[in-house]
């Protein structure tokens, strides 16, 4: 089928056709959605189950291990992996990698079945597992609510308020809270006290329990009417309490007491607190907004912005809102970035055109091959979903260079012919129906070096998959419009032959005559030529072990986030106090525009690849919102120095955030051993490891993710003395724990919540408990009578115990953690792992690596699947498309040569080569393929008009010189914008350095090996 003819033959057709696109482009264009990054699943699910009171060993092996032994029955399980600590296990199960976010749910509603299975299972006192399946829920919004002369109690009463009328919002999926204190009531009374009124704690609670019970009372009859009794005694406020009749002894005699009387009751916070947040150095609430799935992002920002101003209004003086991180506003700088950067490479390519070919077909060739596809592809992407992002616009710019090619070939085909006074409509048919169905494999050819990342089921699958779908898209409208449009366009624009020169031969001026010198040398030197370039090609390949190696860029947000670890064990208050000192700094630096800190837990996921760090009283974390791009890098080099010179006592850690896969170590050497590992050998074998990265200047922040071993308090039961005093192991746990946290003793309703009421000693009491267990008074379950807790307890040990034990797949395993210092990833592994493998490690334990190496090795082991159908199809293309074997050969001979350009381009740019350097890579062979298949089918375009075999392949070159070279530039120059571009630099330094080379590459070698496979012999040898 001839498009170029129809279109011609039905021009109002096309003409109307051509308006549609540029209609319905426009039109689509504004109404994609808009995301700073592509969505992708996190395949990661959180099962809680606490256990109060037990070990970190107990949870881990009355709780953990049953829990991961039934989930190991799961077929969809890839990795599960748990720490347990005192009273509370978390485990993480991994899903494989090609459950993709339409098959998860299925997955969760497995695994919450299996956890239910196990429930029954689990000892006395442990909790119901609490399953999460939203580990990877993005609040892309985050407000800071912070007061100055509030109290806490007014500011979340605020808060509270702007919640309820944020999550009506359009387009507003969910709103959580962070930092939001749980209320308690308190009972504070003296044990002493309490014995001396002949008052036992059990009396205590009994009596308030059974008064603030929902009772039932039944309805009785009245004539006609059912009344329901509802008896009062309920407490109606925190004074009823202690209002509460107790019954007790007062100097003999039974008296009827209030608690008033014995105890103060007060209401408050849970003490110690699990959460603190400041904002700017003042307490603070945050607020997490996450957009519903599939609703433009910018526009759910705007609509919350315009809410929020509205609230202000209504906000005292005081109540100060702030952002944390406005997705909205990424995602516009993004998206606004990418479009001059688009609008960039376009202007670049059009002048590029115009300079070289003439205005009137770059004109031609920039609407027919950029304009239109362009315009095209966002119709489509619009049908099919895919949104505008960072992957998208940047398949857009790579594909841009080649989109041209096909329209060069066509118009340049065209402009030949009409200069050597052909007929206008007779040429444009002829000049892009002869080379149709060779672009359009080649095309195919060039989009299918994409495919393995659109087939890849890791989460890099995912996160990159559309860049082969956009290219895709883009590439096959770009053929339809240069059969279609430059036809119409060259008919219509094109100038006739200059006077005076009716059918001259266009390929005789100097830089053919040049390059016909060139190929002439090369073909009759073919062993020589070909010998050196494989030379160069082996040099390349060695020359390539210097070229720095990383798996994802840093990414261009401004912000910075600091990690702060306290010695484990340290109290939240302290670990609170020790951030305050680092905000005040911040405070102070001249690129700092805010900070915010998040104390006992990392914040809520608002940037995808980061996830939340788990709850720990010593664990801190600031981010810190900058004034610039510059600023980002001060800042982390500014704080970085001084917190190592002024805060000692913890490990801090000042980075940037990363795109794409993020991994939260890039260094992690995993020891594991059987099952039940002896946790001293695993402790020596992790700090064995440690201490190698100590040693080398490229590592810091070195830890291990069981962190340091603390002290517990043990008194020493003493089972005898115990039995005779009528006082239970439960009895004395406790009193103890009265004496510092509190017991709960019932339940205190306000509106829909409950309030836990819980008694304790009085502060002087709480304070000096650590040191004075055995002068606590316990009052045994039957008796008024309180026995000191010396009486039955042989002393208090202080034993050192493991507060955290990591388990992975099923295994222990204790992980040794680094930062690279001032060197990519691979880098530091490459210097510290022959020392790691001399470790010597007992039988039954291994030694694994984790981070960085392993999601790198992930993600391009996962472009295996996609290689072999790419690589079948694009070699059934070359060998159908010229019906021989040798040409396909030829034109896969060729691509190993672009190694050259691009080691030499990294080294002299020192980009590191990572994922995104690797699409660009794979990109170059479609290229590579698709300009041999262009010269190759001129070849034999040329045999057929008659032309001897060495004639055919040095004029084929020539006459494809310009289409070849003029397609090549436009590729390299399209990609210029992106060399600004952190995340796009390193796939825009591969393709700039590596097509100029391939391009030489191509335009020589491949005319050489045709020679050398077909053996048609130099000039000279005819």
């Amino acid at each position: 089928m001839n498009l170029a003819a129809i279109a011609i033959e039905k021009r109002a057709i096309a003409y109307f056709g051509v308006a549609l696109v540029v209609i319905g482009g426009v039109f689509c264009f504004f109404q994609l959605g808009q995301l700073e990054d592509p969505e992708f699943s996190v395949k990661t699910a959180v099962i809680t189950t606490t256990y109060p009171g037990a070990s970190a060993e107990q949870v881990e092996l009355e709780i953990t291990d049953r829990i991961e032994t039934k989930l190991q029955e799961m077929t969809e399980l890839k990795n599960v992996y748990s720490n347990s600590r005192p009273g509370l296990s978390i485990i993480k199960v991994d899903i494989k990698s090609h459950y993709w976010s339409e098959r998860l749910p299925q997955v969760w509603d497995i695994l919450r079945k299996k956890v239910a299975d196990v429930e029954p299972t689990l000892p006395p006192g442990a909790g119901k597992p609490k399953v999460g399946d939203d580990f990877g829920y993005v609040f892309g919004f985050l407000l800071a609510v912070s007061s100055d002369g509030f109290s806490y109690a007014e500011l979340e009463r605020y808060v509270k308020d702007m919640r309820k009328e944020l999550s009506v919002v359009s387009g507003v999926a969910r709103v959580d809270f962070w930092g939001v204190q749980d209320k308690r009531i308190y009972v504070d009374v003296s044990t002493t006290q309490l014995a001396a009124l002949n008052i036992t704690p059990e009396q205590l609670i009994r009596t308030l329990q059974s008064e603030n019970m929902v009772v039932d009372a039944g309805s009785v009859n009245h004539d006609s009417k059912r009344f329901r009794v509802t008896p009062t005694g309920e407490f109606a406020s925190p004074e009823d309490i202690a209002d509460l009749a107790v019954s007790g002894t007062v100097v003999g005699r039974d008296e009827i007491l209030r608690i008033r009387d014995f105890a103060s009751v007060s209401v408050g916070y849970v003490d110690p607190p699990m959460q603190l947040m400041r904002h700017n150095g003042r307490p603070a609430i945050a607020l997490a907004i996450a957009p519903g799935a599939g609703e433009n992002v910018v526009h759910v920002g705007n609509a919350i912005d315009h809410r929020i101003n509205e609230l202000l209004a209504d906000l005292p003086v005081g109540i100060d809102v702030q952002r944390v991180s406005w997705q909205s506003d990424q995602v516009s700088e993004s998206i606004r970035a990418f479009m001059i950067s688009l609008l960039e490479a376009v202007a670049i390519v059009l002048i590029l055109l115009a300079v070289t070919m003439g205005v009137r077909p770059g004109i031609i060739i920039g609407i027919s091959g950029l304009v239109f596809p362009i315009l095209g592809t966002f119709i489509v992407m619009s049908i099919m979903g895919i949104d505008l992002h960072r992957i998208s616009l940047g398949a857009l710019i790579i594909a841009m260079g080649m989109m041209v090619d096909n329209a060069i070939v066509v118009t340049d085909g065209i402009m030949v012919r009409i200069a050597q006074g052909r007929d206008r409509v007779e040429a444009a048919i002829e000049a892009a129906n002869g080379p149709a169905l060779p672009l359009l494999g080649a095309t195919v050819v060039a989009c299918m070096a994409f495919y393995p990342i659109f087939a890849s089921s890791y989460d890099t699958g995912e996160y990159a998959g559309s860049l082969f779908t956009v290219v895709a898209i883009s590439m096959v409208l770009s053929w339809l419009f240069c059969q279609t449009v430059a036809p119409l366009l060259c008919i219509a624009m094109l100038p006739g032959p200059k006077a005076g020169q009716p059918g001259g031969d266009p390929y005789q001026g100097k830089l053919y005559r040049w390059f016909r010198g060139v190929l002439s040398w090369t073909i009759r030197y073919r062993i020589l030529f070909l010998s050196g370039m494989v030379g160069l090609l082996l040099a390349s390949v060695v020359g390539f072990r210097w070229v720095p190696q990383l798996y994802f860029p840093d990414s261009s947000r401004l912000q910075v986030m600091i990690d702060y670890w306290a010695p484990q064990g340290t109290r939240i208050e302290e670990t609170s106090a020790g951030l305050g000192r680092i905000e005040e700094y911040l405070q102070q630096h001249d690129a700092t525009a805010s900070v915010s800190t998040f104390v006992g837990k990392g914040p809520p996921r608002f940037y995808l690849p980061v996830s939340a760090e788990d709850p720990y009283t010593s664990y801190g974390q600031i981010i810190i919102n900058t004034k610039s791009l510059d600023g980002v890098n001060q800042l982390v080099s500014d704080t970085d120095a001084w917190v190592k010179a002024n805060v000692p006592e913890a490990m801090v850690r000042v980075r940037k955030y990363a795109v794409g896969a993020f991994d939260d170590w890039k260094i992690e050497a995993r020891f594991s051993g059987p099952a039940n590992a002896d946790t001293a050998t695993l402790r020596r074998l992790a700090e064995a490891g440690a201490n190698v990265l100590r040693e080398t200047p490229l590592a810091k922040e070195v830890r291990v993710n069981w962190r340091q071993r603390v002290l517990a308090l043990q008194p020493q039961l003493n089972q005898e003395r115990a039995r005779w005093a009528g006082v239970s192991r439960e009895e004395l746990a406790r009193v103890l724990k009265r004496s510092s946290d509190g017991v709960v003793i019932g339940q205190y309703r306000e509106d829909d919540n409950l309030i836990p009421i819980l008694a304790r000693n009085i502060q002087s009491e709480r304070e000096s408990s650590a040191t004075s267990l055995d002068e606590l008074h316990v009052t045994p379950r039957l008796s008024t009578k309180a026995v000191p807790v010396s009486q039955i307890i042989d002393g208090v040990g202080m034993p050192w115990e493991d507060p955290i034990i990591w388990r992975w797949d099923r295994r222990r395993a204790i992980t040794v953690q680094c930062s690279p210092n001032g060197v990519t990833a691979p880098t530091l592994r490459n210097a510290v792992l022959e020392k790691f493998n001399a470790i010597d490690l007992p039988p039954g334990y291994r030694l694994d690596w984790d981070g960085e190496y392993w999601s790198a090795k992930q993600s391009q082991e996962a472009l295996v699947p996609g290689i072999v159908p790419a690589v079948v199809v694009m070699l059934f293309i070359l060998v159908a498309l010229f019906n021989s074997f040798r040409p396909m050969l030829i034109c896969i001979g060729v691509i190993p040569f672009v190694m050259i350009g691009i080691t030499g381009g990294l080294l002299m740019t020192q980009t590191p080569f990572g994922f995104i350097a690797l699409l660009g890579a794979m990109s170059l062979s479609g290229m590579m393929i698709k300009n041999g298949v262009v010269l190759l089918d001129e070849v034999n375009a040329n045999l057929g008009r008659g032309l001897k075999p060495y004639n055919a392949v040095v004029e084929a070159a020539v006459s494809r010189l310009s289409p070849v070279v003029n397609a090549a530039g436009t590729t390299v120059l399209g990609v210029l914008p992106m060399l600004q571009d952190v995340f796009w630099v390193a796939l825009a330094v591969t393709i700039f350095f590596g097509l100029i080379v391939g391009t030489l590459l191509t335009m020589v070698m491949v005319p050489t090996l045709y020679a050398l496979f077909y053996r048609i012999p130099a000039e000279s040898q005819r």
